[in-house]
């Protein structure tokens, strides 16, 4: 094999070339300039809330207490960059978010700027003993799932540590949110689909807000007919402090909050799938119905946009659970 040498002086420069290209850079600039205004983005955010997909100028004038043509102004300059579109129908305007760059926003709003406003902590405070401590949680698992064979289930159990570990802030309760997960991952192999009672997953990015708070709503008002969960395509580290009141109110317990990692088990597992902001990152499975949820991030919202954004939820869960309802009294 032909061997490379890299003098010190060559290993020492700079890959300019690959960095952005100017032209690049500057369209990128020019788009994010145009951003950089905290009611430009409040309105991007309404708009890709809105659960017609659209959102009236009258809409979003009462963002705040401005004039119209400031209103207009803020909106023309979203729209000369080609992130919304618009269309006038009679005295009104409507704006969309550009399809051609909806998966950018959605990165933006959803996985972005949660991050970018509450920053994690660089570090992360380790275990010790980890191997045993897994290891005595594999054979306890085994034993749950005696028809899973043990390569199985020693795998999930140290790809879901891994998974979690990964977002994880401190060390406490990593080794017990990991039983559970694991425990859950086994249960969505081994479940039947046939028999079982109904199950429901919502996922959105971080896990933190929507989802979680749309799993309690239900599984609080179902009574055990339905089983709620929730995932996230990118879990955070921690359910967001302004879900956590509205948490303790529905009387979720502590041991059920954390952020969990969307995997394709839990897809199988799930009679319905319902994404709140996340994309298309849901694999496809057959016979699993898929829903899109538009609705507000709470990890963003003010305190009465956290109220308003629980009440909408409540209200799908309810036509959601109805619909179980009726399905059940044909069958």
């Amino acid at each position: 094999m032909k061997t490379i040498d890299i003098t010190a002086a060559e290993a020492c420069t700079p890959h300019s070339m690959q960095a952005m290209g100017e032209h690049a850079a500057t369209s990128l600039a020019t788009t994010l300039r145009a951003l950089s205004d905290p009611l430009r983005l409040r309105m991007l955010s309404a708009i890709a809330s809105d659960p017609r997909g659209e959102s009236c100028v009258c809409d979003l004038a009462e963002l705040a207490d401005v004039s119209q043509p400031t209103i207009s102004h803020h909106l023309k300059v979203l729209r000369d960059v080609e992130v919304v579109t618009s269309e006038r129908r009679g005295t009104w305007v409507y704006y969309r978010i550009n399809p051609g760059i909806r998966p950018a926003v959605t990165a933006l709003l959803d996985s972005f700027a949660p991050l970018a406003v509450d920053v994690p902590p660089a570090a992360y405070v380790g275990l010790t003993n980890v191997e045993d401590a897994l290891n005595r949680l594999i054979g306890t698992l085994r034993e749950s799932f005696p028809m899973l064979g043990a390569e199985l289930v020693s795998a999930v159990v140290r790809e879901s540590y891994t998974s979690l570990a990964r977002s994880a802030r401190m060390a406490t309760h990593l080794l017990s949110l990991t039983a559970q997960f694991a425990r859950q991952r086994l249960a969505d192999l081994t479940r039947d689909r046939d028999n079982g009672v109904p199950q429901v997953l919502f996922v959105c990015v971080a896990n933190a807000g929507r989802s979680q708070l749309a799993a309690a709503i239900l599984n609080g008002l179902a009574g055990g007919k339905v089983i709620a969960r929730s995932a996230g395509s990118a879990p955070a580290a921690e359910v967001h402090p302004s879900v956590r009141p509205l948490l303790d109110e529905i009387g979720q317990t502590n041991e059920e909050r954390f952020p969990k990692p969307l995997t394709d088990d839990a897809v199988r597992a799930a009679d319905i799938v319902i994404t709140m902001g996340c994309g298309d990152v849901c694999p496809v499975i057959p016979g699993v119905r898929y829903e899109d949820w538009a609705v507000g991030d709470p990890a963003l919202a003010s305190p009465e946009g956290v109220a308003v954004i629980r009440d909408d939820i409540a209200r799908r869960v309810r036509t959601l659970l109805d619909s179980f309802i009726t399905k059940e009294h044909h069958d």
